[in-house]
């Protein structure tokens, strides 16, 4: 049986209204922990180290705050190795704590107000820290998947 282009375009059509809510049920899956998208006024300050969930980084503690489709933003404390993000633009707003990092290949000093710009692929972070502890925004751009982080020397 020959099927004619109208029925191959129903069918299509059809497969795609089932298959729709299937492939939403799984991304927002995928983003169950991150917080849905509502107003809200949030302390940062008020907000300490001990306060955030530790990582997989022993000296770094995090919570993702805001997550949409296009970026995430979370607030982290403490440090982590030198890394680049091949995937991820990052802006990191310090609220607190003062001190240089890494960004590309120097050493830059950062303190509460600075924006940090961080360009996907621009080696950053090993914080010296001066005063703190350190407590940053981190905006990720694209939002950074799981493998997106490489270390290096």
């Amino acid at each position: 049986m020959r099927i004619n282009k109208t029925t191959a375009i129903v069918a299509a059509f059809l497969a795609g209204i089932i298959a729709s809510p299937v492939i939403q049920h799984a991304v927002s899956e995928a983003r169950a922990d991150a917080p849905a998208l509502s107003p809200a006024i949030l302390d940062l300050l008020a907000i300490k180290h001990d306060d955030l969930p530790k990582t997989s980084n022993p000296e770094l503690n995090a919570r993702t705050l805001v997550s949409t489709d296009h970026a995430t933003v979370g607030i982290q404390s403490g440090n982590i190795a030198k890394h680049i993000h091949p995937q991820t633009d990052e802006l990191q707003y310090i609220i607190e704590g003062s001190g240089s990092m890494w960004l590309g290949n120097e050493r830059k000093d950062f303190k509460p107000g600075s924006l940090i710009v961080i360009p996907k692929g621009t080696a950053h972070a090993g914080s010296i820290v001066s005063n703190g502890p350190v407590k940053a925004i981190a905006i990720k751009i694209p939002p950074q998947g799981k493998g997106d982080i490489v270390f290096v020397d």
